[in-house]
């Protein structure tokens, strides 16, 4: 079930926000639902990271193919063979 919700946010953020969603194919109100969601279900152990931590998730796009475990591996590997 869906309701309407009446918010007041800052113009600039609005469009900004609206942009946003234009940009990623959605609406605002799929946008804001989601984020919401993601608040709501936010796990314990992002209760001891710090937020600067937080902040940066996200921030890198890897493709599609990277593989973790290998790249962890290989670092390891390099640091322990000097």
């Amino acid at each position: 079930m869906t309701t309407k919700l009446t918010l007041t946010i800052e113009e600039s953020v609005i469009d900004s926000a609206k942009a946003y969603a234009r940009d990623q194919g959605r609406s605002l109100s799929d946008v804001v639902e989601n984020y919401l969601k993601i608040l709501a279900a936010k796990s314990p152990m992002e209760d001891a990271l710090s937020p600067k931590v937080l902040q940066l998730r996200g921030s890198i796009k890897l493709p599609a193919d990277f593989d973790y475990k290998s790249e962890l591996g290989n670092a390891i590997a390099e640091k322990y063979a000097k």
